[in-house]
């Protein structure tokens, strides 16, 4: 868990996209919109998060407005 939290805490775009998440599944594209950061970093910065199993794709059959959501474990992190 700690390396999870030092993996966020260690870029400003992890953060505000796990910010951006914790009311409810957004697209991509509602992500950067709300956060104000190009659409092709919250695109890396999702699949690294996807790596650590912090966020999920809720729908990962769409090609088109695929929904992401934290995992439990992402919303461990956000309570710190």
């Amino acid at each position: 868990m700690l390396e999870e939290l030092s993996f966020v805490k260690a870029s400003s775009y992890r953060k505000k996209v796990l910010k951006s998440l914790v009311e409810y599944p957004k697209t991509p594209t509602q992500i950067a919109y709300e956060t104000k950061i190009h659409r092709n970093n919250i695109s890396n910065t999702l699949k690294e998060l996807k790596k650590y199993n912090i966020v999920e794709c809720v729908n990962p059959e769409v090609r088109k407005g695929k929904l992401y959501r934290l995992t439990d474990k992402g919303k461990e992190i956000v309570s710190y």
